[in-house]
């Protein structure tokens, strides 16, 4: 005859239901260790692939000639220049304006 054993529940169980449940538990946390050996390399490894990644990404781009750098440049400066002056134009208006509106003094 089987003897009868409690849980935490409070039901009762066999000893052969108890040992049953007691070896998936165990076979579960087993899984659960060998499927956090199985997932993601550590950080190391992770961030060398990323790093080598980006490398062979950058062999692969198509970088532009010096004359085209050199005209790109030329324009970003222009367009620069051109608001330093309308931004500088529009300040100076303002000033004049502000010192007709409310005399020093």
């Amino acid at each position: 005859m089987e003897k009868l054993k409690s849980n935490q529940d409070g039901f009762t169980a066999t000893t052969e239901e108890a040992k049953k449940e007691r070896e998936q538990e165990i076979k579960a946390k087993e899984a659960k260790k060998a499927k956090k050996k199985d997932g993601k390399p550590n950080f190391f490894k992770r961030m060398g692939m990323k790093i080598k990644d980006v490398f062979s990404e950058l062999k692969r781009v198509t970088w532009p000639t010096f004359p085209k750098v050199v005209k790109k440049t030329g324009i970003v400066l222009v367009v620069v220049l051109a608001f330093l002056v309308v931004i500088t134009a529009f300040d100076s208006g303002l000033l004049q304006l502000l010192t007709l509106v409310s005399p020093r003094g």
